[in-house]
């Protein structure tokens, strides 16, 4: 089992910066991929980002490239997402998930955190 806490959500003006966290517990994080997923109401689940266990791949939804980075750091099993420019459009419930292979499918993920509510306010 692998348990997953987001953090760093809030509000935002438009235009600025977020920084999201999800620490692991549990099985050996350094063996996972990790994925950001969103949610925005009334809309389905979405792919953001997804980083391979060691770090070496990234993918980015085509809405966030060029804004959003993935990183991680294994020594403190955490994975981060750095957000800048943000948009009102941006604004929803963003959840990481686990599992050992990176995936854009959020199907495939079998760990998930309990969400963070990111808003991007004008």
């Amino acid at each position: 089992q692998v348990q997953l806490v987001e953090s760093g959500g809030g509000l935002v003006q438009v235009g600025g910066s977020q920084r999201l966290s999800c620490a692991a517990s549990g099985r050996t994080f350094s063996n996972y991929a990790v994925g950001w997923f969103r949610q925005a109401p009334g809309k389905a689940r979405e792919f953001v980002a997804a980083i391979s266990w060691s770090g070496a791949r990234t993918t980015y939804a085509d809405s966030v490239k060029g804004r959003f980075t993935i990183s991680r750091d294994n020594a403190k099993n955490t994975v981060y997402l750095q957000m800048s420019s943000l948009k009102p459009e941006d604004t929803a419930v963003y959840y990481c998930a686990a599992d050992s292979l990176l995936r854009t499918d959020d199907s495939g993920y079998n760990y998930w955190g309990q969400g963070t509510q990111v808003t991007v306010s004008s």
